[in-house]
């Protein structure tokens, strides 16, 4: 299986995911497709090491 518009480029950004009220590294971006439209999703890994993948709405960029 190949993302469509895998992108690498925000890789080890600090996140908020205000969904589940943690924080975490951005991994990369794509292109989730469904047949309504196009989605943009990322996938980040939490403080407790769990990875997954979330629409990119649902995060922000923590600035220090």
């Amino acid at each position: 299986m190949t993302l469509k518009d895998k992108d690498t480029t925000m890789f080890g950004t600090k996140i908020y995911n205000c969904k589940t009220d943690k924080t975490g590294i951005l991994l990369y971006t794509w292109t989730n497709t469904y047949a309504d439209g196009d989605v943009p999703f990322a996938k980040c890994v939490d403080i407790d090491g769990k990875v997954y993948n979330t629409p990119m709405d649902d995060i922000s960029p923590i600035e220090e």
